[in-house]
């Protein structure tokens, strides 16, 4: 009835995306307004996606695929209205009258080349070749592409995730607020349910082997009943993955967050996953969808726009009977007190979306304490969390870690290499702690 009236379709919610499976998503919505892609059977790229608060891991899908999301009140907007959306102006106006209805400012002025480039990863690769091709021609570099506005200068220090992310950008002191970089990915994981999507990604883009330091693998999700399609996968996944030097556990072996690639991470690094709950314990991680998540494996680095912080700072010692999901709940009490959350979906307020929770005054937590905390915030949405420790749960930890590898090794767990570059590191470090992770 919609496509009648002889418009584009635009998708339009209060709160989008915070559901499970988010490249699925964005596959489903696109196929009713997007458009097709010449040449590419059974995908479509394009459209428009209105949301108050759009999830991190949809909005950044949805600029992959060649969207433009855009984060904008939506309360005047009903279904079936016509409108007039102005990206360039940052407004959206009745189509018959003319009056304004809402006002937004793009997350970035990058989206208006990714659209027009069919996606992120695609502009990634276009403004890396014409760079290389016009330095190889001696010609000035081209003005076709928008370059990233500055942020502003500051005389401030860094936060901890800043910190993090700016080692993982070839040493860089920090990473301010709104700055575009490409990190290294050192660790990546991708689980089964999203994993035949991201093999399809690395097929797209010409994988032959990773560069990302760690990818790893997991069928926690269809193990215990798996279809005949999950049962196909289990044969034929695992050998994609190692052939291209990434470790593939075995289907029962549990969840790779939760249970595994917790237990592989380096201190200093930088990772993304293809499931929200990809939030690191120790470093740091930005949750992808599966195109994001096999270019990180590919290349090795991924596009970040680098979120703000909210600070959360503890005071005084746990009491006994508390737990850890007490502290969670206590963040989101006091954030619901300051005005910063709210419950109801109009209106939404989430201080938490689309930003780095950073916790501090914890550090006597165990490792596996303090990824209950940074995983909980991922039901809110946030882009990523980061956690103060001390040093000796960490070294606990990476004892315990190194055991575990072996032992992986021992039962013919591939790619071997990999894990040896695991274990070696760990044993680095131990050797000499030292970590922006560690509680000062």
């Amino acid at each position: 009835m919609l496509n009648q009236k002889g418009f584009p379709l635009a998708y339009v919610g209060d709160v989008v995306g915070t559901g499970s499976y988010r490249k699925s998503a964005t596959n489903s919505v696109l196929w009713f307004i997007g458009d097709d892609i010449p040449y590419v059977p059974n995908k479509r790229g394009g459209g428009v996606v209105l949301g108050g608060k759009i999830a991190p891991i949809l909005f950044n899908t949805m600029e992959d695929a060649g969207a433009l999301p855009i984060e904008v009140d939506v309360s005047e907007l009903n279904m079936g209205d016509v409108i007039d959306v102005y990206p360039y102006k940052g407004e959206v106006r009745n189509h018959e009258t003319g009056e304004l209805i809402a006002s937004f400012k793009l997350k970035t002025d990058a989206l208006l080349d990714e659209v027009r480039a069919g996606g992120r990863i695609p502009l990634i690769i276009d403004r890396g070749l014409t760079t290389k091709a016009r330095e190889a021609l001696g010609l000035p570099h081209s003005d076709v592409f928008r370059i990233a506005k500055p942020v502003a200068v500051s005389s401030k220090g860094f936060s901890l995730a800043q910190k993090m992310v700016g080692c993982a950008v070839c040493g860089v002191a920090g990473i301010r607020p709104g700055e575009y970089c490409e990190p290294k990915m050192t660790s990546v994981g991708s689980q089964d349910t999203t994993g035949q999507v991201t093999r399809d990604e690395l097929k797209d883009l010409a994988c032959m082997g990773f560069s990302a330091d760690l990818v790893i693998q997991s069928f926690c999700h269809t193990a215990a009943y798996p279809k005949p399609v999950d049962v196909t996968t289990h044969h034929t996944l695992p050998d994609f993955i190692m052939n291209r030097g990434g470790v593939s556990l075995r289907p029962g072996d549990g969840i790779i967050i939760h249970s595994w690639l917790n237990r592989m991470l380096l201190p200093d690094t930088v990772g993304t996953g293809g499931d929200s709950h990809t939030h690191f314990p120790i470093g740091i991680s930005f949750p992808a969808g599966s195109g994001l998540v096999a270019f990180a494996a590919a290349t090795g680095v991924m596009p970040l726009d680098m979120p703000e912080s909210v600070l959360v700072r503890f005071k005084g010692k746990m009491q006994l009977g508390i737990t850890l999901r007490d502290l969670v709940h206590a963040i989101l009490y006091y954030a619901i007190k300051q005005g910063l959350l709210t419950v109801e979906k109009k209106g939404k307020k989430n201080i938490l979306s689309g930003r780095i929770l950073e916790i501090e005054s914890l550090p006597d937590l165990k490792v596996e304490q303090a990824f209950e905390l940074t995983d909980a915030f991922a039901e809110r949405s946030a882009a990523a969390c980061t956690i103060k420790l001390d040093k000796a749960p960490i070294e606990e930890y990476y004892n315990s870690n190194i055991m575990l590898l072996k032992w992986m090794i021992s039962e013919g767990y591939s790619d071997r290499r990999t894990l040896e570059r695991c274990i070696q590191r760990m044993e680095k470090w131990l050797a000499a702690p030292h970590s922006f992770w560690l509680a000062m």
